[in-house]
């Protein structure tokens, strides 16, 4: 007998409310009578437990948190709904079960609670992509205690274990449940939408929908990382952890809703189970070891040595010495460089000079790529660990010369403002930094300079170096 009785994906619009969508929710009327459905189905299932995955409660970079007080309340106020508060008695006993077995499989999962949040200046209370699929099962269906799960950044192959974790535990506990995984689709998927644009959005919906539809598992895990940050989405985490829950089986997604009317996919999905015994896990680990060392064959010189550098000084605890054999170029002429880490799309670290500091371009990438991972004020120190999962790329500053806003094109060339004593600087070519003022006023802020004041401009240009692109040099 299968303790865990059913799976779904369901979307979290705050408009889908009557009192928030004053009207506008008849327009996405299909995914209503979706979400209908599962709160229907449900309340038939009577599961003992409902887990909850969502992207819109506290999140931490370097664990999943678990929502670990007796009760959990939360409201819509601020999508200035008055009427609709919810409260959920936690189902601490999971929560337990849940923490011990990551603690023994090395899976970053912490339980948290107010004390805990208010350090960060959070509040312990549900989040309305919690809140939105609750509305629909109350509705049905209340005779349950929760389990409040907020998915980290951490890679997907730890997520999907996380999820192997919930089936776990609901089997060691004997226990029906219910797992709900909250998440909209692409953001992006419209012109007059909320969020930029992007023609990736409508192919990374179309492509997930297919692959969940055929159970293709390993297919959602090897989706293109460009497409899948193009379409600014919130949902395929959950599913990543939805998916490890239902490791051991074949499975294949029923699409009861997907409509964007407002820009956003709100796709309504619930999973059936066809086969046992068939195991995603081992796939998805080879996959990534061979999708990594393709990356890392494929890269040019400059990043890496980047790459080289971070692991010699994790195993090493010192920087390396660049080598002789690598280019002239590299050992002989002097710029100043920027090392920038990516994790999942998300900035890691970045750490730059606008004139050189050393005696040659391959010790500028050394010396900048450690400072990057360890030296960002804006983010905790990378672990060895996370390696991996980080992208590097590399800039290569030419010599600055002055310019005037005429001058100057945010595509082109990169920007360094001065005043003073102080400067501020802005790479090229930078996602949502589209004009000459946009450019110059962010330079300005960077460096504490009244973008209104007379200041000096210099301009420069960078070849930039992405890890797996064999670029010439």
């Amino acid at each position: 007998m299968k303790n865990i009785l059913g799976y779904y994906l369901m979307p979290h619009p705050p408009l889908i409310i009557p009192s928030i969508g004053k009207g506008e929710e008849k327009k996405i009327q299909n995914t209503i009578n979706a979400c209908e459905s599962i709160g229907k189905e449900i309340s038939i299932l009577k599961p003992k437990t409902i887990v909850v995955i969502t992207p819109h409660a506290t999140m931490f970079s370097d664990a999943i948190a678990i929502s670990n007080e007796e009760k959990i309340k939360g409201n819509l106020i601020k999508f200035r709904d008055f009427e609709t508060n919810i409260e959920l008695e936690i189902d601490k006993e999971f929560n337990d079960e849940l923490l011990n077995l990551c603690k023994s499989e090395n899976i970053s999962a912490a339980g948290v609670d107010s004390n805990l949040l208010r350090r960060f200046n959070k509040d312990y209370e549900l989040d309305h992509g919690t809140m939105i699929p609750m509305y629909f099962v109350n509705k049905y269906y209340t005779d349950y205690k929760i389990v409040h799960i907020t998915y980290s950044i951490l890679n997907d192959i730890e997520l999907y274990k996380f999820g192997m974790a919930i089936q776990k535990t609901a089997k060691n506990l004997n226990k029906n449940t219910v797992i709900i995984a909250s998440g909209d689709l692409s953001h992006r998927l419209t012109e007059d939408g909320p969020y930029e644009y992007s023609p990736q959005g409508a192919k990374f919906d179309k492509e997930l929908i297919e692959n969940l539809e055929n159970g293709n598992v390993v297919n959602i895990f090897n989706m293109d990382k460009c497409m899948i940050e193009e379409a600014g989405e919130c949902g395929l985490r959950s599913l990543y952890i939805l998916l490890g829950a239902m490791e051991g089986n074949s499975i294949q997604g029923e699409l009861l809703s997907y409509e964007g009317p407002f820009g956003v996919g709100y796709g309504v999905m619930k999973f059936n189970q066809e086969g046992e015994n068939i195991s995603n896990l081992d796939k998805l680990v080879k996959i990534k070891e061979e999708s990594f060392n393709k990356k890392i064959s494929n890269s040019n010189p400059y990043v890496k040595l980047a790459r080289e550098s971070l692991n010699y000084y994790f195993k090493n605890k010192r920087l390396m010495i660049a080598s002789n054999d690598l280019p002239r170029e590299m050992l002989e002429e002097r710029h100043g460089v920027f090392v920038s880490l990516k994790k999942f799309g998300q900035l890691r670290g970045c750490i730059g000079t606008i004139f050189p500091t050393t005696d040659c371009v391959a010790n500028e990438i050394i010396r900048n790529a450690i400072q990057a991972a360890i030296a960002d004020p804006r983010f905790l120190e990378v672990t060895e660990d996370e390696l991996v999962d980080i992208d590097i790329s590399v800039d290569v500053l030419t010599n600055p010369i002055k310019a005037i806003k005429e001058e100057l094109n945010p595509k082109i060339y990169g920007v360094i403002v001065s005043k003073g004593q102080n400067r501020g600087l802005l790479l090229p070519d930078l996602e949502g930094v589209d004009t000459v003022e946009e450019q110059l006023n962010i330079a300005c802020q960077k460096g504490g300079i009244n973008p209104n004041s007379d200041y000096s401009i210099e301009k420069f240009e960078v070849i930039r170096y992405k890890e797996g692109e064999n670029n010439e040099i």
